[in-house]
């Protein structure tokens, strides 16, 4: 939108803090290159287009918004006389993209000083040599410091992620393998007593009756009922009894063992009756051997099956046979970062899931996302561990109207009012020295907002912090980009309500 041009006088530029050190032949210079614009209420220009034009406002309102998903949220609405907005990356020319970062509109007839990117560049460069050198320095150095401090970030997470999985993976490990080595013994012991057997006066019959009971018991530890501690221990105390009454030494022994695999006094009884007197001893050792065997058959399958599973965990994690793009199911993809950070979580943080499983998939970058809630996951632990005390952090997911909400709500401290508009800044952060990049959250709103068209938003008191990611239920096509934030670069919000210096 363009406005109705006005004189431009010397002395009224001059007023403006920017220009008030400059020479009357600057001056000069600033209006034959520059102009004086009235705007009536409306918009002035538009985030992402060419960034063609600097401006200082004379007199008037002026509002900026950026663009987050699909809404243009206000950063600052000023009245105060000097300050400048648009094309303030002139002077680096070709080296980033010359588009506008906000957009700006008016909200009353308001008079600017309005100067060609091409004249602000120039005049950057010949009258301001040294401080165009120190901001290219600032904006390329930060651009360099980011790159190299999110790169820093990722492996930083990727380290606490692997020290998680290592630490999951090493318990169902350890277990098969003491397993394994407690099996292969109890079939030794089971060979033997096979050999006593065969070499015993037992007749035909008999055997079968033994290996009938052997079949009926493996049967029965596969359908064993998950007993109470104070049920087992009633239970433990009948056996040893009847094994006791039963001439069964060491009975105390077996009974614990009987009663994991699920078996009872009445179920003793019925092996009793099956075979003679003299050989129920025999008959009772035998069958602790089967159904040690089958226990520990039943905790290797278990542990293998636990390591299988943390394995397609980190495959869902990582994404790394998945498709960049994709519809996905976001409860996955949480459960699959849940499980990889298990570890670092620890015992002290207590993990509550409300999900709306009715709520449909999105179309997203899985692996990105898994980053945003290893980031969010990280800092609420972090801040739960702060206090010294057990916690919960409890994730839930809702629809809300077009978008699907994704919830971290955590019971630490919470975050002070006076810092939580910065906590979304690079480089931010109140993690001891070394503990923290800064850039987790950066990241974490680079990747809802510019890369899904979402939004990141929190919620904050003692004990109650609630990070909020929603994210559209449809999406633009791949590589199409929301309007972005670029952090590094000078933050026109915070610009234009800079005093004079």
């Amino acid at each position: 939108m363009s406005g109705h041009a006005m004189p431009c006088g010397p002395q009224e530029i001059a007023s403006l803090f920017l220009f008030e050190k400059l020479t009357p032949e600057q001056l000069g210079q600033l209006c034959a290159e520059g102009r004086v614009e009235r705007f009536e209420a409306g918009p002035v220009y538009t985030e992402g287009e060419p960034a063609t034009c600097f401006y200082v406002m004379i007199e008037g309102t002026v509002v900026l918004s950026r663009r987050v998903g699909g809404d243009d949220v206000e950063v600052s609405r000023t009245s105060q006389r000097g300050v400048y907005a648009g094309a303030m990356q002139a002077y680096l020319g070709d080296r980033v993209p010359q588009t506008y970062t906000n957009s700006m509109r008016v909200t009353e007839p308001t008079r600017f000083f309005v100067l060609p990117a091409q004249s602000f560049a120039g005049f950057m460069r010949d009258w301001f040599p040294m401080a165009a050198h120190l901001l290219e320095g600032l904006f390329f150095g930060a651009k360099n410091t980011q790159r190299a401090i999110g790169q820093r970030e990722r492996l930083l997470a990727l380290g606490s992620l692997s020290a998680g999985l290592t630490h999951e993976l090493n318990n169902p490990a350890a277990a098969a393998v003491r397993a394994t080595a407690a099996l292969r013994e109890r079939v030794g012991k089971m060979r033997h007593k096979l050999g006593v057997i065969a070499h015993g006066p037992y007749s035909r019959e008999t055997l079968a009756d033994l290996i009938e009971i052997q079949e009926r018991t493996a049967e029965r530890v596969a359908k064993a009922p998950s007993l109470s501690p104070l049920e087992a221990s009633d239970r433990e105390d009948e056996l040893a009894d009847w094994l006791e009454d039963h001439g069964i030494a060491e009975g105390w022994r077996i009974a614990p063992t009987f009663v994991q695999a699920g078996l009872d006094s009445d179920w003793l009884e019925q092996v009793a009756a099956a075979v003679a007197e003299d050989i129920l001893p025999g008959a009772i050792g035998w069958l602790n051997y089967t159904v040690e065997t089958e226990l520990l058959m039943d905790e290797i399958e278990d542990s293998t099956t636990r390591i299988s599973h943390l394995v397609d965990a980190a495959k869902q994690y990582s994404q790394l046979d998945r498709a960049p793009h994709r519809v996905v199911d976001v409860h996955e993809l949480l459960d699959s970062t849940l499980l990889m950070l298990s570890g670092k979580i620890g015992p002290r943080v207590r993990v509550v899931k409300e999900y709306d499983r009715s709520v449909p998939d999105v179309p997203a970058y899985p692996a990105e996302l898994n980053q945003v809630w290893t980031n969010l996951i990280d800092n609420a632990v972090f801040a739960i561990g702060s206090t010294g005390r057990d916690g919960t952090l409890t994730v839930r997911t809702a629809r809300e109207g077009d978008r699907l909400l994704v919830e971290f709500r955590d019971t630490g401290p919470g975050i002070p009012a006076d810092i939580r508009s910065r906590i979304f800044d690079p480089f931010f952060t109140t993690k001891p020295v070394g503990e923290g990049t800064g850039l987790g959250l950066d990241i974490s709103w680079r990747i809802v907002v510019n890369k899904h068209h979402g939004s990141l938003q929190v919620e904050s008191a003692p004990g109650d912090t609630r990070f909020q990611v929603l994210l559209p239920l449809t999406a633009p096509e791949p590589g199409t980009e929301a309007g972005t934030r670029t952090d590094t670069e000078p933050d026109t919000a915070t610009e234009i309500a800079e005093e004079p210096v």
